[in-house]
């Protein structure tokens, strides 16, 4: 028999006339430093101290003090778009993500997922002996995908990563979160009783993660993505954290403005010459208002601040476990944010954002007897305008906007043993797609033509490795425009020009605005009419950059975009039965009952007097609705924003198989919310508590209710009798209001 070869391997008759061959493993180039990304949510451009603000983050500060802080970052204005961005190095709309993952518009630029023809950071550094990890904030797959069938292709370990812990959403309750491990959704591991907070979870995760990583593989270098929660609302935090810095905002937003520009004067961040804007559209002086208003307005602040203290302080276990263990001199490590510093909070803030989504107003003499629950387990705050004004001083306008105060935002960059810097300053101008150009270029990986057997598109960004080790180095080559809900902005060659669209208004009478960044960072100097024909050039370019990105069509709806993803998925869906073995449910997976009538039946066993806990629950204790029975009656509560109105039957429920539901009967003047024992009326309360646009973020449970109660139980309430099934039947009344829709959506981005 003659010989064969596989590969290298020669395969004989017996092993006296072979030869094994083992392949070589994949080896990253000589030198490649591990990589750790922070990227904080919705921080403005100043709010880090080491950019000029009385916020403590120590541990920020002190890795800037060992590396370099570029002042001209640029992001996408939102936070799916600038992940897609940084995670591809391409620009968002070119992959896909032109807008939020939460829909699909059915145009290139807008599917709400990364293409497959953009390979991730992750995918690139795989085949070059990268391991690669991910905690916290994902956000770039469609919500509709985030459920237990999938499709996971677009989840983290879809894309890369070989180990995931985090959430899928824009947001997440800080105390109670909706977490993935992997692909498959998890219970919190302890309470808000206990001490937990989502933050620390995370960076217990990414220890345990790296840990792992040196035990098995320590001559491999790995790639950390830490997608913090801090600082989107919920704004969460410990309360003795948040009760420190009362004193340290009592001035307001005003004074704060002054304070943080003249510190960054100081420090070099901003040129001498620079002057404030005026305050942005719908912000009061902070002098006008009550003394109320400025408590409220003041603690909702020092939320916000605690949050990002809080969440430096964690991050410091981080920075000490990579020195205890001998890796923070080859760590590459960068923190930054996704956006400017958002205007969700409308101009008087929020302590439970749930009740006004749902068309349940918040009066100040509301939030104020609430002013020591904001940062609790049962509030959803956010701060007013003017805080996020403050945020992203000198810079105007907010997150969504394609202002300097949406997309410019801080970039720290760390590396002992690779960079010789040592508190310097960067000047050039960045975009959230050069990030992962860069890191290629720095380990000396090239871009690869094809990943698992795709065609890859261009790499769009640009390597900014040069100014790493030379301030001097030339600053970006290509123009970069900028585009969210109609919103647009061109950066080139040091000038900006920019549109802020009103929602609505025809995209031909926006004002574009001119302004040359070199001599102008914050934006106030509009040279359009001095400079026509520049401007006429920049707005040609931006036209030529949109169609060949996939901007195009502008699109500037809210609420239809939303409501028509719904529509498209769950499409004449009426129907819903779900079985007590089913995990967690995401909301956007779960029945959509605003505006609507409907009912719920469950299928039940009571097996003796007195059964108690939870038939089914949608939501957490800022919103959301349970059927449960306590004390052997059944019982429906909706909570609107921290409003319980709850219904109980007047008698206990009998032992032996029943069908206990409750149906909801939409009218006119309000709501009737009907208890059934086997179809028949059992107690009834009728209330104008409803769910107008919005259930929650928290997604659905069977049998129990996780660890932030919809009702005034404990959690989880696990039912003691046995639940068959139970049925969600949806009448075909529902009217949504697709603007209460949108702003509502869009408040929780």
């Amino acid at each position: 028999m003659v010989s064969v070869e596989e590969g290298s391997a020669i395969i004989g008759r017996t092993i006296a006339d072979s030869r094994p061959h083992w392949p070589a493993p994949p080896r990253p180039p000589a030198g490649a430093p591990n990589i750790l990304v922070v990227l904080f949510d919705d921080v403005g451009f100043s709010d880090l101290g080491c950019y000029g603000s009385p916020i403590r983050t120590p541990t920020i500060d002190a890795l800037a003090a060992r590396g370099l802080r570029y002042t001209g970052y640029h992001t996408t204005a939102m936070c799916s778009t600038t992940r897609a961005a940084l995670l591809t190095g391409r620009n968002h709309h070119s992959v896909g993500m032109g807008c939020l993952s939460n829909f699909d518009s059915g145009f290139p630029g807008y599917r709400g997922k990364i293409s497959r023809e953009a390979a991730t950071l992750p995918e690139m550094l795989k085949p070059h002996g990268y391991n690669a990890y991910m905690v916290g904030k994902w956000h770039v797959t469609p919500l509709t995908e985030s459920g237990p069938t999938g499709p996971f292709d677009g989840w983290p370990l879809g894309r890369g990563f070989d180990r995931y812990y985090g959430f899928m959403d824009a947001e997440t309750d800080q105390y109670a979160p909706e977490l993935v491990r992997d692909n498959t959704p998890i219970d919190p591991p302890a309470t808000y009783e206990d001490g937990y907070h989502l933050t620390a979870d995370l960076v217990d995760q990414s220890i345990r993660f790296i840990a792992d990583h040196t035990a098995s593989a320590p001559h491999k270098p790995w790639l950390l993505w830490m997608g913090l929660g801090a600082c989107h609302a919920p704004h969460q935090a410990p309360k003795d954290i948040i009760e420190s810095y009362d004193a340290v905002f009592a001035h307001g937003w005003d004074v704060e403005r002054e304070q943080r520009l003249a510190r960054q004067k100081a420090m070099g961040i901003v040129p001498p010459d620079t002057v404030l804007p005026p305050r942005n559209d719908a912000v009061k002086p902070w002098e006008s208002l009550s003394g109320d208003e400025q408590k409220v307005f003041t603690r909702l602040q020092s939320a916000y601040a605690a949050m990002l203290d809080h969440a430096d302080r964690q991050l410091a276990r981080l920075v000490a476990f990579l020195d205890e263990a001998g890796l923070s001199d080859d760590t590459l490590i960068l923190v930054m944010s996704d956006n400017g510093a958002s205007q969700e909070g409308g101009p008087n803030g929020m302590v439970n954002a749930m009740g006004p989504y749902n068309m349940k107003p918040e009066p100040l003499s509301e939030k104020l007897a609430r002013l020591d629950d904001i940062g609790g387990p049962d509030t959803h705050a956010n701060f007013p305008l003017g805080w996020g004004m403050a945020a992203n001083t000198p810079l105007r306008r907010y997150k969504q906007n394609t202002h300097g105060g949406g997309i410019r935002d801080p970039l720290v960059i760390s590396w002992p043993s690779g960079l010789a810097a040592r508190g310097d300053l960067r000047h050039q101008f960045v975009h959230a797609s050069d990030v992962t150009p860069t890191l290629l270029d720095l380990i000396g990986i090239p871009v690869p033509d094809t990943v698992a057997g795709v065609a890859q598109m261009p790499i769009e960004g640009e390597s900014f490795a040069a100014s790493l080790s030379d301030a001097g180095a030339a600053a970006r080559t290509k123009p970069q425009y900028f585009e969210m809900f109609g919103h647009r902005g061109l950066w080139k060659q040091g000038w900006k020009a920019v549109a802020f669209h009103p929602p609505g208004q025809d995209f031909e009478a926006d004002q574009w605005e001119l302004f040359h960044l070199d001599e102008d960072f914050a934006e106030t100097r509009d040279l359009a009419a001095r400079h026509p024909q520049k401007l006429a050039e920049l707005v040609a370019d931006w036209w030529v950059q949109a169609e060949a990105s996939h901007v195009l069509p502008l699109d500037d709806r809210f609420g239809p975009r939303f409501a028509e993803n719904a529509l498209r998925n769950q499409g004449g869906r009426k129907q819903f039965v779900f079985y007590p073995a089913m995990g967690h449910l995401p909301t956007d997976l779960s029945p959509d009952v605003r505006s609507r009538s409907y009912q719920i039946e469950a299928h039940v066993r009571i097996p003796q007097a007195g059964a108690q806990g939870v038939l089914m629950a949608h939501g957490d204790a800022t919103c959301g609705y349970s059927l449960y029975m306590r004390d052997g009656r059944l019982c429906h509560t909706i909570n609107v924003g921290g409003t319980l109105a709850t219904v109980t039957s007047e008698t206990e429920v009998p032992t032996g198989d029943r069908v206990l539901g409750v149906h909801l009967q939409q009218q006119a003047d309000g709501r009737t919310f009907t208890l059934t024992l086997d179809g028949q009326p059992f107690g009834q309360l009728k209330t104008v508590l409803g769910f107008a646009n919005f259930i929650s973020w928290s997604g659905l449970d069977i049998g129990r209710d996780r660890s932030s109660p919809v009702a005034d139980y404990s959690a989880p309430f696990a039912f003691t009798g046995q639940i068959k099934r139970v049925e969600v039947t949806m009448d075909p009344d529902q009217i949504l209001d697709g603007d209460g829709i949108g702003q509502a959506e869009m408040a929780r981005q």
